[in-house]
């Protein structure tokens, strides 16, 4: 019987990483192991935690070189409380990416990568896939009252995940696509929004991983959790029978 590693290795595929707060540890976990079974995309799409995940992966860092820097790090590296529409300025946010990211553009990056931002002047999700990648990537993780806008080619720019949470708005036409759907627990959305169901689309196999610890600027040592969670929850999944929703 076809598994879910059968039908990602018959043609290329896009990986959707959506977005949830500190969800880049799980995301990363389900790089790690894509990477271990050598079923690695060909393009990825993302929005918030999916769009740091896929941009830093996209930009040349391997799954494991990921899980290294996610492991180390510290509040400090992005925490810088000041005054304005929001806690942090994102400076040292900023700075970090910049450091850890091996290349500086899209057009650089080893596969074709598009993230979502939201524009605060038109109201509306913009697909981000050329130009400076460290400037996108800071705008796609810029959630509303804990960071400041992100100034973009003069457009302030704040999280993608705000309209586009499955983090999809960069998709291709006809695209394979395996998407990693981060279940949400953000109080502020209906439990029956639309944004926080699976979204249906031909050619989509949803991948939901249960367990996750629940993580954050205080509660990073769990960090480490989440990727191995993560990672166990692929690897099953890619050894089962294929259907397009897969709960691991």
């Amino acid at each position: 019987m076809r598994s879910l590693g059968d039908w990602l290795g018959e043609q290329p595929y896009t990986l959707g990483l959506s977005s949830g707060f500190f969800g880049f540890f799980a995301h990363t976990g389900v790089l790690i192991a894509l990477d271990e079974a050598g079923l690695l995309p060909s393009a990825v799409v993302g929005s918030s935690a999916g769009a740091l995940c896929g941009g830093l992966w996209a930009a040349g860092l391997s799954p494991c070189a990921m899980r290294r820097e996610l492991e180390a790090l510290q509040r400090a590296d992005f925490w810088d409380p000041a005054v304005g529409f929001g806690v942090l300025r994102g400076r040292r946010f900023r700075e970090k990416l910049e450091t850890l990211l091996p290349v500086t553009t899209f057009e650089a990056c080893r596969v074709d990568l598009a993230v979502s931002v939201f524009d605060l002047l038109s109201a509306r999700t913009q697909v981000v896939d050329s130009g400076h990648l460290a400037s996108a990537l800071h705008a796609s993780c810029a959630v509303p009252f804990m960071f400041q806008p992100c100034l973009r080619d003069g457009r302030p720019l704040l999280d993608g995940g705000i309209l586009d949470r499955h983090g999809l708005a960069g998709l291709k036409p006809g695209a394979r696509v395996l998407y990693h759907h981060l279940r949400s627990r953000s109080p502020w959305r209906r439990r029956q929004s639309a944004a926080l169901m699976i979204p249906e689309r031909a050619g989509l196999a949803a991948l939901v991983i249960g367990g996750l610890p629940r993580l954050g600027p205080f509660r990073l040592a769990e960090g480490s959790t989440a990727i191995q969670v993560a990672r166990d929850g692929t690897k099953r999944a890619l050894d089962e029978p294929f259907r397009f929703t897969r709960y691991a």
